[in-house]
């Protein structure tokens, strides 16, 4: 199978001029997790300059260089990814997953003649789990068990630095032995825009240290047997809108988590990819 035959081509994209609330705000809207950032030339014609991303812009937030500005000032052109790594509809499953995964990509912007044609992003793939040949797949052999993790009264700049450094954008939140919740980049960046707006600005370099994961991580987490299928867990990714899943035992003992990157690695190896 091809890019073409999955791939998105009602395009939502957002203009580099506009700032990180509007593009956050677009994304909410959408329920999309990144946009394709573009200009208008000179013969309006609107170009692919770069990718924005909730993860991007919870980066920037978070940042203390840019600790004093409010998220009005921050155009996206300054918070845009313009390395762009791309794929064509012709390209088949298998090496444009395996694309994304080398490349740590949720999504890639689908190219023919120069122009945007369409994207193509995790929840496309996971779409085609749904099948039959993932129906004999069971979660448990599939899911990661070395679980990135934090405690409830850790500090959010700490959550950030975290995803930074292990290229994720979710962690578990535990109080001992026992699952508490799970922050998102999309949490961070949403809670450090609400901040910004309450908070003076002199004020929010120092305070925003102060914000906790348990402010702004969501409770109640949804989660998966080790006895799911992959079809179950694909089809329960799309219908709550989630990355991922912690997996819990029938004690409640959690033993992983399977999320749309687990997924992806699977489809690369279903499809052979070397």
């Amino acid at each position: 199978m091809q890019i073409k035959n999955i791939m998105s081509s009602d395009i939502v994209v957002v203009d580099k001029d506009q700032n990180l609330h509007d593009a956050l705000k677009i994304m909410k809207k959408n329920k999309v997790s990144r946009l394709p950032v573009v200009n208008t030339n000179n013969d309006k014609v609107k170009e692919l300059v770069g990718m924005v991303t909730e993860k991007d812009i919870a980066q920037k937030l978070g940042s203390s260089k840019y600790g004093n500005l409010p998220p009005s000032h921050f155009h996206l052109s300054t918070v845009m990814t313009t390395e762009l790594i791309t794929t064509h509809p012709e390209m088949d499953l298998g090496t444009a997953a395996n694309k994304m995964l080398e490349n740590y990509l949720g999504g890639l912007p689908v190219m023919e003649d120069g122009e945007m044609v369409g994207i193509i992003t995790k929840s496309d793939f996971i779409d085609n789990c749904r099948g039959k040949a993932y129906e004999n797949k069971l979660v448990e052999d599939f899911m990661s068990t070395e679980i990135l993790s934090l405690d409830p009264q850790e500090r959010i700049v700490h959550a950030r630095r975290l995803m930074i450094d292990s290229k994720v954008s979710r962690l578990l939140v535990m109080e001992g032995e026992d699952l508490a919740g799970i922050i998102t980049a999309k949490d961070i960046a949403e809670s450090l825009i609400s901040f910004r707006k309450i908070v003076p600005d002199k004020h929010q370099a120092a305070r925003i240290r102060n914000l906790l994961v348990q402010d702004v991580m969501t409770q109640n987490v949804h989660t998966i047997s080790p006895q799911s299928t992959i079809a179950e867990a694909a089809q329960l990714m799309l219908n709550k809108g989630f990355s991922g899943f912690p997996v819990i035992d029938e004690n409640n003992h959690l033993l992983g988590i399977i999320t749309k990157t687990d997924l992806m690695d699977l489809i690369v190896e279903m499809e052979g990819v070397n």
